[in-house]
């Protein structure tokens, strides 16, 4: 009966552990999950954003047949602009929590 070892459980956001970028890349800050949550939100706040000015100006200009399209986008950029803002309220309330921890 043949046994194969167990390999131990690895991220799926990083690169093998085996590998010198992998290893570079866990002790750099800027490319941790939780940059990289913030990186998506502020993206989407600038994508949603670039499409609701576009959606805009072509309302302006006539070019768009239906205005639903930019109330709608108005409420995708809100809402993503919401989001990002809690998101960085939520991450100032555990910093300010967690320096409040006494060792």
């Amino acid at each position: 009966m043949e046994f194969t070892p167990i390999r131990s459980v690895q991220p799926l956001w990083e690169a093998p552990l085996g590998t010198q970028d992998a290893r570079e890349a866990r002790n750099d800050p800027a490319n941790s999950l939780f940059a990289g949550i913030f990186r998506q939100a502020i993206q989407n706040v600038r994508d949603t954003n670039a499409e609701q000015v576009n959606l805009e100006y072509q309302l302006a200009t006539g070019m768009i047949d239906n205005p639903a399209l930019v109330s709608t986008a108005t409420a995708k950029a809100t809402a993503a602009a919401e989001l990002l803002m809690q998101l960085r309220n939520q991450a100032l309330d555990t910093y300010n929590e967690l320096m409040r921890i006494s060792l």
